[in-house]
């Protein structure tokens, strides 16, 4: 698979990382830093302890990476979860759903990379 071919799959965009990046190489090289970072850990763990605070700065975090990287559905959950969770320190429904989301798209967007490997 190359890497034009995961971005297809995740419903990524390409053409946008590859403006920035430039290089199919340097652009795989910071897919795959996605697979060792440690932001949707502390976003899952902070969601579990109710720390909203902490689950905004890790949401936050993971809406940059997915950002510079334009993995579109993991941008678009991440920053819909941030935008809920800042100033908020209530867990509610909608906190919830759009959590889901953010898991959902995540372990496709991770999947879809670890086949690229």
């Amino acid at each position: 698979m190359t890497v034009k071919e995961c971005y297809e799959i995740m419903g990524a965009d390409y053409a946008g990382v590859e403006s920035r990046l430039r290089t199919e190489e340097r652009i795989k090289k910071f897919l795959l830093k996605v697979l060792n970072d440690k932001s949707y850990d502390l976003l899952c763990s902070s969601m579990e302890q109710k720390n909203m605070e902490e689950a905004f700065r890790a949401a936050h975090t993971l809406k940059g990476i997915s950002q510079n990287l334009s993995l579109t559905t993991l941008y678009e959950s991440s920053n819909a979860l941030s935008e809920q969770l800042r100033g908020n320190q209530q867990y509610d429904g909608q906190t919830e759903e759009l959590f889901e989301q953010v898991k959902k798209d995540y372990a496709h967007i991770t999947e879809t990379i670890q086949n690229l490997l």
